[in-house]
């Protein structure tokens, strides 16, 4: 869960339900966003150091995108933009500390998942989206509580 295009795809996955419930015009500007800052906060050089917390932060940004789709107001203009702009910087600060800036390329088309969910969500079949955004705050809560839990095969035996 730490390689690859994974975690930004998940991110650009919860964005793109995020904005499913936006008006279109703010919908578009977000994407837009999106698609413009997350390849460039890929070339940000971030500490190595830094891994554990923006991985941390990473699947704290799913679960918070992905969870605003409960909310009971849409998303202004505003709210998108900012989202967009957080979840881009997630987006390029994990591919770029995970090594793999070209997977960024992969993950970013997953925000059109959108598009379907505004289709669903005109339709009044809304709930199916709130159940994917639902899968996706489970993915994120067990892959932010993995590296947090002592399992055998991550540490170091004791026999050793």
């Amino acid at each position: 869960m730490r390689g690859g295009a994974l975690p930004p795809a998940l991110l650009s996955a919860a964005l793109g339900l995020a904005l499913a419930y936006a008006p279109p015009r703010v919908r578009y500007a977000g994407l837009a966003v999106f698609w413009v800052a997350a390849p460039l906060a890929a070339f940000i050089s971030f500490a190595p150091n830094w891994i554990e917390a923006v991985f941390l932060a990473c699947w704290a940004g799913v679960i918070a995108a992905a969870a605003s789709v409960h909310l009971p107001r849409r998303l202004n203009l505003v709210a998108a933009l900012a989202l967009a702009l957080v979840m881009a910087v997630l987006a390029g600060a994990v591919t770029a500390l995970a090594g793999s800036v070209p997977a960024l390329l992969i993950a970013l088309p997953w925000a059109l998942v959108t598009v379907p969910a505004a289709w669903l969500i005109a339709r009044g079949w809304g709930i199916a989206v709130k159940i994917v955004s639902s899968w996706l705050i489970a993915i994120a809560l067990l892959s932010a509580a993995l590296p947090l839990t002592s399992t055998p095969g991550y540490e170091p035996d004791h026999l050793e």
